[in-house]
């Protein structure tokens, strides 16, 4: 049987809110999102955290800000959030958190007369070498501990930049892969491919319905085969957020997996 969780809700107040819904419906985990004021590294309480998992037999994975870039050029930047990702892995090895769920940014794009260009693929082995100093030092932090930092498809790995990035990282035995199902879909599916060719890396997926590029709907309102991603996940184990932004597309969610005999 898959693993289903939800994310964090801005309707949603307080962990323990959250942690009650998730109990509520049947789902296994929430992905606490440092995108939030309440769960950034210095805000968490790990005892109060610990309790609510207790309480309601539940458990965590994170979101790591989306906003985290270590490539920045700008060097104290890059430090810092480093360091947050740093502190996240402490964290989650005191909590047992299994998956810290990252974006792999873009960055800064300039638009000439004739086409438009990212500064990192411009300079990409300045990008790539940011970016195995970021991986060398959170792999040294997960150390044996099991967490994996997971990669999520966002906008599309069309650029080589990208994809280059994406394999710089997965040199580590510390990262490995998140499909977003939804996004995938708003961009035609041209993530897809180039997931599946790493496929074996893949163990967590965002599952959310889309009507073309509008996404983050309830399962079941939008043109999604959600046999065959629920399908995908289960061969390869992955963890499953139900990745709605409302307490009622949530509800929605699980009632309609629930009705499939998925939950």
């Amino acid at each position: 049987m898959l693993c289903f969780g939800m994310p964090t809700l801005i309707e949603l107040k307080s962990t323990e809110e959250t942690a009650a819904l998730c109990r509520k419906l049947g789902l296994r985990f929430v992905e606490l999102n440092m995108s939030f004021p309440q769960y950034q590294p210095e805000s968490m309480d790990p005892e109060a955290l610990a309790e609510l998992k207790k309480k309601y037999g539940i458990f965590y994975t994170v979101h790591i800000d989306e906003s985290l870039d270590p490539c920045s050029v700008n060097p104290r930047i890059a430090e810092v959030y480093t360091d947050t990702m740093c502190k996240t892995v402490a964290l989650a090895k005191r909590l047992d958190i299994p998956t810290l769920n990252m974006h792999l940014l873009r960055g800064i794009f300039v638009t000439l007369p004739d086409r438009k260009t990212y500064v990192y693929a411009e300079n990409e082995n300045l990008y790539l070498e940011k970016l195995r100093a970021f991986r060398d030092r959170v792999t040294e932090q997960v150390g044996d501990s099991g967490i994996k930092i997971s990669v999520e498809n966002t906008d599309g790995y069309e650029l080589p930049f990208l994809r280059h990035a994406l394999d710089t990282l997965l040199e580590s035995p510390a990262f490995a892969l998140t499909f977003d199902i939804g996004h995938d879909h708003a961009i035609g599916g041209a993530d897809e491919p180039v997931i599946m060719a790493r496929g074996g890396r893949l163990i967590h997926m965002h599952m959310h319905d889309a009507l073309g590029a509008r996404v983050h709907r309830a399962l079941g309102d939008g043109e999604l085969d959600l046999r065959r991603y629920l399908a995908l996940a289960e061969e390869h184990n992955c963890r499953v957020v139900l990745e709605t932004k409302t307490v009622a597309a949530l509800e929605k969610s699980a009632s309609l997996l629930r009705n499939m005999g998925m939950m």
